[in-house]
């Protein structure tokens, strides 16, 4: 039997002309669509413009369904992190470090002056500076003094309610701490799927450390939201290398211009930078070197427009010299691109560095740091399903093929900001580290990749665990500790400072002694920022008069009780503890 000749042959010659096709010529060769796929056996017909379904896929109003369920969860999950850290902020008193930040965001609405706080670039009060501008608060302009006491004069002397105003301040990093949970769940999708992103979203939207320190008008939590999002748009530069490498970039830069502990990711960031371009155009160095000075440049940018959008013509003039620095530091601020007022502010903090600090670690009481401080809190500060689920995820990271290649964006930073906090001579609270619950909830999103029947099982149960440890610490988020510790109520045996007492229960306590206490003679030892008369509290300090006229009820912070000696421990040696406010206040009774 014959065949049929074809319809058309192609000429011979290699001219245009010899390769021209009609354009029926063109239909007939051209690969079938989608909806012309072939369909499996059994498939359901599909009505006029329903759109293409392959062998075992859902109906469409299943699919439809399933669509809306994956932002309905994140909503949910975000949805509670919103309501506990805005209840956090509400009902918690002025941290240590709260007042200087929001009393330094004023001075920029209203004078443009650097002056205040030079040891923290200005971006991340500039973003607290948006909730105080929203609550238009009254300031004393011809008010002067240190920054301590400009941000108490601002809350409690010039006529501002301190709680409203407070809060105005915190719900911009409260937005800033949400958005970071968006970023959270679209880096662990991108390398895990749904499931592995709302793993990431649980572990970050349940953690107490970021719900603690994300409703505060502190630095910490966007310091790590934005370097978390430069990591991400490092990975997505693998294949978009020329729209994502300058956002990375400027991600980078906002988190340089919030805080300087972040100077050690830059060499990690800009290798990334450098990795992903040769991803995209292997052993093409030039263009790698290339794409890690655009970031690079993005970077020094961006912290430059925050320190002109305080004051655009940069006017600066420490209220002091700034101290002296020798050797690599010296070295280190010399060549950084960065405005003078950015590297005194440098020079301070190194010079906090070779102050002699008092830690306090599993009731050992210290001066000086130890190296092992920082791992040692997290252990006690994270939730044991969190920990395990962050040991699988890193597993997941180095042996899951698929993975491997995103190992470096989200181990190589948090390690190496890890090892440059520990060598920091401040042990004062895991917020140092607050970048690793933010990597480590991306990095365990990955688990679900392990092989093992039971992995998703075993990874939601202790989703759930983590979930339910958080819960049960509501709204006592910043004294947090697993189960294994014993609860918030032992962390103060344990650690002090920012990790259990940094002066936010004040409000708390005046309540319970109004409550439970009234007219009953008080004493009170209160390590924090706030000013207790304003809360209704007169008290005096025990250790301004003679042990024996110390009676009635003792009010101690736990802070000040881990680091008592002479007088004050003393008059705790005579005292009973007889209640808890916070989980950071004890009162005694003597």
């Amino acid at each position: 039997m014959r065949l049929p000749a074809p319809r058309f042959r192609p000429r011979a010659g290699g001219g245009a002309a010899g390769r021209t096709m009609t354009s029926e010529q063109q239909a007939v060769l051209a690969p079938a669509s989608p909806d012309e796929a072939p369909r499996g056996p059994g498939a359901a017909p599909r009505g006029p413009g329903e759109a293409p379904r392959g062998p075992g896929e859902p109906p469409p109003v299943r699919a439809a369904r399933r669509r809306w369920l994956l932002p309905l969860v994140v909503a949910l999950l975000l949805g509670q992190m919103a309501v506990a850290m805005v209840t956090t902020a509400v009902q918690q008193t002025p941290t240590i470090d709260e007042p200087v930040y929001v009393g330094t965001a004023a001075v920029y609405l209203r004078e443009h002056s650097l002056r205040l706080n030079p040891e923290h670039p200005p971006l991340g009060k500039l973003v607290i500076a948006a909730g105080v501008a929203l609550a238009r608060p009254h300031v004393d302009t011809s008010f002067r003094g240190d920054q301590g006491r400009v941000g108490r004069h601002l809350l409690y002397e010039s006529g501002n309610d301190p709680g409203r105003l407070l809060l105005w301040a915190r719900l911009p990093v409260i937005v800033l701490t949400l958005l970071c949970g968006l970023v959270v769940f679209a880096f662990a999708r991108e390398l895990a799927g749904p499931t592995g992103g709302l793993l990431a979203l649980a572990l970050y939207a349940f953690s107490p450390d970021v719900i603690a320190h994300g409703s505060l008008a502190t630095l910490d939590a966007p310091t790590a939201g934005f370097l978390l999002t430069s990591a991400w748009l490092l990975w997505r530069a693998r294949v978009r290398p020329r729209r994502c490498l300058p956002l990375a970039g400027a991600a980078l830069g906002a988190a340089l211009a919030t805080k300087m502990s972040a100077l050690p990711a830059v060499p990690v960031l800009l290798a990334l930078a450098a990795l992903s371009v040769l991803h995209r155009r292997p052993r093409d160095w030039r263009r790698a070197v290339v794409g890690a000075g655009v970031v690079a440049v993005a970077a020094v940018a961006v912290v430059w427009a925050a320190y002109l959008a305080v004051d655009p013509r940069l006017r600066w003039a420490p209220p002091q010299p700034a101290p002296a620095v020798h050797g690599l530091r010296a070295l280190l601020v010399r060549v950084l691109p960065f405005p003078e007022a950015y590297r005194d502010g440098l020079r301070i903090q190194f010079a906090f560095e070779d102050r002699p600090w008092q830690g306090f670690l599993f009731g050992r009481l210290y001066t000086g740091a130890l190296w092992y401080y920082l791992p040692a809190a997290l252990l006690v500060k994270t939730p044991l399903g969190m920990l395990a689920l962050w040991a699988a995820g890193a597993l997941a990271l180095c042996a899951v093929r698929r993975l491997r290649p995103a190992a470096p964006y989200l181990l190589a930073p948090a390690l190496v900001l890890l090892v440059a906090a520990m060598q920091g001579a401040r042990d004062f609270g895991t917020r140092y580290a607050l970048f690793v619950p933010v990597f480590g909830a991306v990095a365990a999103g990955c688990a679900v990749l392990l092989r093992g029947r039971w992995t998703p099982v075993v990874a939601g149960a202790l989703a759930v665990w983590v979930a339910v440890s958080s819960v049960r610490t509501f709204p006592y988020y910043l004294p947090y500790s697993n189960e294994a510790f014993g609860g918030p109520a032992r962390t103060h045996l344990r650690l002090h400072d920012s990790n259990v007492d940094w002066g936010q229960d004040l409000g708390r306590l005046a309540d319970r002694l109004r409550e439970r206490y009234p007219g009953e003679r008080v004493w009170l030892v209160y390590k924090g920022s706030g000013v207790p008369s304003a809360y209704g509290i007169h008290a005096a300090d025990p250790r301004a008069v003679p042990p024996g006229r110390v009676r009635g009820l003792l009010v101690v912070s736990d802070s000040a009780a881990a680091k008592a000696r002479g007088r004050l421990a003393g008059l705790l040696a005579d005292a009973r503890a007889v209640d808890d406010v916070g989980h950071s206040i004890t009162i005694y009774r003597r």
